[in-house]
């Protein structure tokens, strides 16, 4: 009986990995196309770049509630770096801050009979 080499694979990665590596080959396709759009419209490197890292930086921050510790962990380098990077790109915490934070309670919508039922009894 030979076996077969996918099969030799499978059995080396946990269960949905393969949905992972779909999930890269997505990524680095719409990167891709994303690239290709940029160039062909006229946008520069440098501004891509900084475009790119603005928003990877702003993602992972979200991401992390704002914390900054947390997040430069997660992105490989010290919050010193992280701090410095935001500056240089205009990234201001208190605006991601800002956008985590609940609503105040009367632009809170209300769900379900019962809840107003405590609210108001």
């Amino acid at each position: 009986m030979q076996t077969k080499v996918s099969d030799f694979f499978s059995g080396l990665y946990p269960a949905g990995y393969g949905n992972l590596i779909e999930q890269e080959e997505n990524v680095r396709r719409d990167l891709d196309s994303l690239v290709t759009q940029m160039h062909s419209i006229g946008i520069r490197y440098e501004d891509a770049v900084r475009e790119f890292k603005k928003q990877y930086l702003r993602e992972v921050l979200t991401a992390n509630r704002g914390n900054q510790c947390k997040a430069a962990e997660e992105l490989g380098i010290h919050r010193n770096t992280l701090s410095r990077t935001m500056a240089e790109l205009g990234l201001s915490l208190a605006e991601i801050r800002a956008d985590l934070k609940r609503p105040p309670r009367s632009e809170r919508p209300v769900f379900g009979a019962a809840r107003q039922g405590i609210r108001q009894g």
